[in-house]
Formats: C-alpha cells, sequence, structure tokens
C-alpha cells in the first residue's frame, strides 16, 4: 500500500469507531511502518511483545525509537513467570517446545490486548515467508478484530530505501550478522545472502511464532 493509501484506511477506521493499535518486534524492517504511523497517529499504542528472552539491544532500540518518533510503545509480558517455563525434565521450553514457548510468550500476553480493540495493525510482508505470501491487506483474527497489513506488498528493498530517505536508525544487531532478530536462544547469524527467517529456530521446521497463524481466523 502506498502511504497515503495507509493513511486513508486508518482515517476510516478512526471514523468508524474502531479502537486501532500496533505490533512491533522493533526489528531495522519495523521501523518504516512506526514511522509512517507516527506520521499518521501518534495516539495509537505500539505494543511490544517483550518475551524476556530478547537481546537486550532489541530493548534499547525500541526504547530509541519509541522516543525518536514520539510513540506510545507498550510492553506486554508472559502471564507466567520463567521458572516455570519448565518441561518435566526441568528444561525451558524453547529447547523442548518452541511452540508452546511461543505460545506463554507471545500469544497469550496478547489475547487481553486484542480483546479490547477492533484493528491491529501488523507489519507482516509476503516476501517473508510462504505463511505470508497468503495473507490478505485485511484479514479476520480472534474476538473479530481485524488485522490490518499495510505492508504486505512493500519489498526488503523499498523498507531499507524509505529508512535511507528519512534517515532512520538500523538494529544495532544489523551491523553484526543478524537478518532476522527474534528472542536470543532461537536466533543465529546467517550468511548475508542467505533467507532472512533463516536465522530464526535454525534447524527447526519452524518459521513462524504463532502470531500470524494462531491469531489469523481459518
Amino acid at each position: 500500500m502506498k502511504i497515503d493509501e495507509i493513511r486513508n484506511k486508518l482515517q476510516e477506521y478512526k471514523r468508524d469507531g474502531k479502537k486501532i493499535f500496533a505490533t512491533s518486534s522493533f526489528q531495522t524492517h519495523s521501523i518504516a511502518l512506526l514511522h509512517i504511523i507516527s506520521t499518521i497517529d501518534k495516539t495509537i499504542p505500539i505494543y511490544f511483545i517483550n518475551t524476556g528472552f530478547l537481546f537486550a539491544e532489541t530493548v534499547a532500540y525500541k526504547d530509541e525509537i519509541a522516543k525518536l518518533l514520539g510513540l506510545k510503545v507498550i510492553d506486554t509480558v508472559p502471564l507466567i513467570p520463567k521458572n516455570l517455563q519448565k518441561d518435566l525434565a526441568g528444561n525451558l521450553f524453547f529447547t523442548s517446545d518452541p511452540d508452546y514457548c511461543c505460545y506463554l510468550n507471545k500469544i497469550q500476553p496478547l489475547d487481553p490486548v486484542l480483546a479490547e480493540n477492533d484493528v491491529w495493525i501488523n507489519g507482516v510482508r509476503a516476501d517473508q515467508t510462504e505463511v505470508r505470501s497468503k495473507m490478505k491487506i485485511e484479514e479476520d483474527s480472534k474476538y473479530g478484530v481485524i488485522r490490518f497489513h499495510p505492508m504486505l506488498d512493500w519489498s526488503k528493498q523499498e523498507i531499507f530505501r524509505y529508512l535511507k530517505e528519512h534517515n532512520l536508525p538500523r538494529h544495532p544487531l544489523d551491523d553484526k550478522g543478524y537478518m532476522s532478530i527474534g528472542c536470543e536462544p532461537c536466533t543465529r547469524k546467517i550468511d548475508i545472502n542467505g533467507d532472512e527467517r533463516a536465522a530464526r529456530w535454525f534447524g527447526l521446521n519452524k518459521t513462524e511464532c504463532g502470531l500470524n497463524t494462531d491469531l489469523v481466523k481459518k
């Protein structure tokens, strides 16, 4: 979507009395959307899903971007403490059941946010994964919430052109070889020519945390 189209759609939601929120992982490629939102409506809350396993650099970058763009950023945190997120052998779930780990630390904490809102701005792009390539600009989610995907047809190249044009800072781990940054235990560096999502859950048949699968109405 073009920026004017994004603005018009958000204004339409507002006219209809819909409560809007956005989520962001605060990776470099997330910042274009956050900047666009900041030029349209800084009152839209941005939820940062803080699993407690994130890189310290991500948390610091989140604070930097929130201050730079004047955004209202709210952390979600897991309902289950880390010392209880273990299997019967005493292993943390990210080692033995990463899907359940994602549920506890990402999906479950977002549930009350979904229940209180009408529109979820989500920055997925169709070129990121096979799951995302099949998405539409608007999808139904839990509690009748509309998932709005304004960046769906943007390419990685367009994202980085936008960042350069607006002189927006990049995530500090970019220069260290991280192309897709999630929780520290489940993220690795990959070859610069590799698939950016291959950096996540390396060696597992997993490319999504559940936010873009479990929270899309089938």
